[in-house]
């Protein structure tokens, strides 16, 4: 059984986070702020800075200061989101759609197919609202342009399931065929991102321990190491700092290795015992932000589920609903959005960390303990952000859960057979393969040490962390970039 000491101390952050949320609106200010929110809800955003302004200038509390500038932050956030007026966002779809008229474009619009927000009166569009396009609409595939052809990344996939399952069954373990991996991870900050002369701390995520990943070793780094969070973090860091210099970019770089094993649960669901009343247990079978027992979410829980009481094949059912309800989409910022569970619960569409913590609402729901994962996804050609998650099953332990992989092989793997979709959709319940760099191990947790001014994303950690002084360094003030290559293992396994 794999628990960590760290939980006691991510419940208590959990709750006090939840409270926060909670009581924010009920604390000094609570007008203020109650009407900020209600005018960027209606759109108008001009109005809501004003009054999240006014508000600042009174004699307000450390805590609810931070709440109000936080508040004032997301307005400009949502913006950068949605950049493009109905006549720039023709211009991008256009070239990608065979055959596009501007009369079509204009009912696409009519229908909703294209995320959108109205600032002070005028309508914008999301800046994925192209690939989105395709994932919600998959008879489209044919017009898109130029096709896309998924025969290699599909086939990989399944050989990687194929070949991990195989030695688990041999090998009767759940880790097998370990792979060691260098990575270079790049986060650069451009020349506006801080004053001259001012020191810009990044905190780049790196590996934490699990059974199935370990042996994380630093390689270099563009300048020392301040701090490197424990290898049990449940955000594990590692700390630069640099002085931003004139008219010249803020480059952070490190490389480290760690080992990475495929991993696949062959679980007998008759063997499959009741979660044990164990307290570290109880944090991930707990409402906590964005995870919120609603009665709308209790009512899908209980109708996805039906009268089924094994705690394995009710997560399986939630995990097969998600992939086959539930459309891929690129995300807003996840610090733009107050539920994300929800959000993607009624919009019937997210990117995979929403459908991951839809399912782990619904599994806590059921008194599954479901904790969050995450980090890079680096599978061959197509290295990216990711997450995914872990659910507790007596007597086998945590074991991994990928929502996203049961869409992808529902929806998107279309060049599979049936049979061979659901070889991956079923490995990804309960088996991973060797291309996750996991550096988290609970959502919405606190960097260590932790930033002096707001994050730029307060559920997840992937992309870095930046400020200098108090001062946050936002996403569209730098880029980031992590490569990898395979070593050899240099030692017995």
């Amino acid at each position: 059984m794999i628990i960590r000491s760290y939980s006691i101390v991510a419940a208590f952050l959990a709750a006090v986070t939840l409270i926060f949320m909670n009581s924010a609106l009920a604390a000094t200010g609570d007008r203020e702020l109650k009407q900020a929110v209600q005018l960027e809800e209606s759109g108008r955003f001009n109005d809501a800075a004003k009054t999240l302004n006014g508000a600042l200038k009174a004699d307000v509390s450390g805590e609810q200061r931070k709440t109000l500038e936080f508040e004032l932050d997301r307005l400009q956030r949502i913006k950068n989101d949605f950049p493009f007026t109905a006549d720039e966002l023709f211009q991008e779809v256009k070239p990608a759609v065979k055959g596009l008229t501007r009369a079509e474009f204009d009912q696409w619009v009519k229908e909703g197919r294209f995320d959108s927000r109205e600032f002070d009166g005028k309508r914008y569009f999301m800046t994925s609202s192209v690939a989105n396009l395709f994932f919600r609409n998959p008879e489209l595939a044919s017009r898109r342009l130029p096709p896309k052809d998924t025969t290699a990344h599909d086939r990989a996939h399944l050989n990687a399931c194929t070949e991990i399952r195989t030695a688990a069954l041999a090998q009767k373990s759940p880790y097998v065929l370990p792979r060691r991996f260098h990575v270079t991870m790049t986060v650069t900050a451009k020349p506006e991102a801080a004053p001259a002369g001012e020191v810009i701390n990044a905190w780049l995520p790196i590996p934490r321990d699990y059974p199935f990943q370990k042996d994380f070793t630093l390689v270099s780094s563009s300048s020392p190491a301040k701090d490197i969070a424990p290898a049990s973090s449940p955000i594990r860091s590692l700390r630069l700092e640099q002085r931003a210099e004139k008219s010249k970019p803020t480059v952070f770089k490190i490389e480290y290795d760690y080992t990475k094993y495929g991993v696949r649960f062959e679980v007998d669901p008759s063997t499959v015992k009741p979660t044990p009343a164990d307290p570290e247990l109880k944090p991930f079978m707990s409402e906590a932000p964005h995870v919120q027992f609603t009665p709308e979410m209790k009512a899908l829980a209980k109708q996805i589920a039906g009268d089924e009481q094994n705690p394995y094949l009710k997560a399986k059912k939630y995990y097969d609903w998600i992939g086959a309800q539930i459309k891929y989409s690129y995300a807003i910022e996840y610090s733009t959005i107050r539920n994300i569970s929800e959000y993607c619960r009624t919009r019937q569409y997210g990117d995979c960390g929403q459908e991951a913590l839809l399912f782990i609402n619904l599994c806590r729901l059921s008194g599954i303990p479901a904790r969050w994962q995450s980090g890079w996804d680096t599978f061959p050609h197509s290295t990216t952000i990711h997450d995914w998650c872990e659910i507790y099953i007596a007597p086998y332990g945590w074991m991994p859960v990928d929502p996203y992989m049961s869409i992808y092989a529902t929806r998107y793997a279309t060049t599979l057979t049936d049979a061979q979709k659901k070889e991956v959709r079923d490995f990804f319940f309960g088996g991973q393969d060797w291309y996750r760099m996991a550096a988290n191990s609970d959502h919405n947790q606190e960097l260590s040490p932790p930033k002096k001014s707001m994050r730029s994303d307060n559920v997840d950690f992937q992309r870095g962390e930046l400020e200098w002084g108090n001062h946050n360094i936002y996403f569209d003030k730098y880029s980031h970039k992590l490569t990898y290559t395979e070593q050899p293992l240099t030692k017995p396994e």
